[in-house]
């Protein structure tokens, strides 16, 4: 992991991070196409928690939404994940909805079908989690992920997140309330290296 700025920076001194495989940069105007072929994918997008975008102009405001989120006060972080081998926007993953008063945030995340079982969300977020603790003072990182999206749950458990119960129809999407199960990740139990 390289170059974690503090949190609060401001927009121009992105959290650029790097990782064997990857480059976590900051999402801007140009990434907007390659966000539509992601988010624009019925099945990449199942459980995600939205609906599925059909336009430019939608992926276009997904990308002022995440920078956004830059501006003081900072309220997270969506990094754009690029392949160093091709420099292609594969996914985004990000921190949000950080509660400083308790320490908390909420981790998301979402990869392009053809980028699937390559490890390489794991390898994103093994970067992004530590920036979180260190940079951004958390003691908590939340997770939501509906009960049969086993890939999300099997990535989570294996970073060293614990479910804590599920959140019946807390969710809602596609038309329909979903329950999610409710996992976190403490500092302690990061700090303790056996996860991360």
């Amino acid at each position: 992991m390289t170059n974690a700025n503090t949190a609060d920076a401001p927009a121009e001194t992105f959290p650029f991070l790097t990782t064997l495989r990857l480059t976590l940069r900051e999402i801007v105007p140009t990434d907007a196409a390659s966000l539509l072929a992601i988010h624009g994918d019925r099945e990449a997008m199942r459980w995600f928690g939205n609906d599925p975008i059909a336009s430019l102009a939608e992926a276009e405001k997904m990308v002022q939404t995440f920078a956004g989120w830059r501006q003081p006060p900072v309220l997270g972080t969506r990094w754009a994940i690029e392949r160093k081998q091709d420099r292609r926007l594969i996914g985004t993953c990000g921190l949000f909805r950080w509660n400083r008063n308790w320490k908390s945030c909420t981790v998301g995340y979402e990869l392009a079908r053809d980028a699937w079982g390559e490890g390489l969300m794991t390898e994103a977020l093994v970067a992004a989690l530590p920036w979180g603790f260190e940079s951004m003072a958390l003691n908590r990182i939340e997770a939501q992920v509906h009960p049969e999206n086993a890939a999300s749950l099997k990535l989570l458990r294996r970073l060293g997140f614990v479910e804590e119960g599920l959140q019946r129809q807390a969710g809602f999407w596609w038309g329909e309330h979903h329950d999610l199960v409710q996992l976190s990740l403490l500092r302690h139990e990061y700090s303790s290296g056996e996860q991360l």
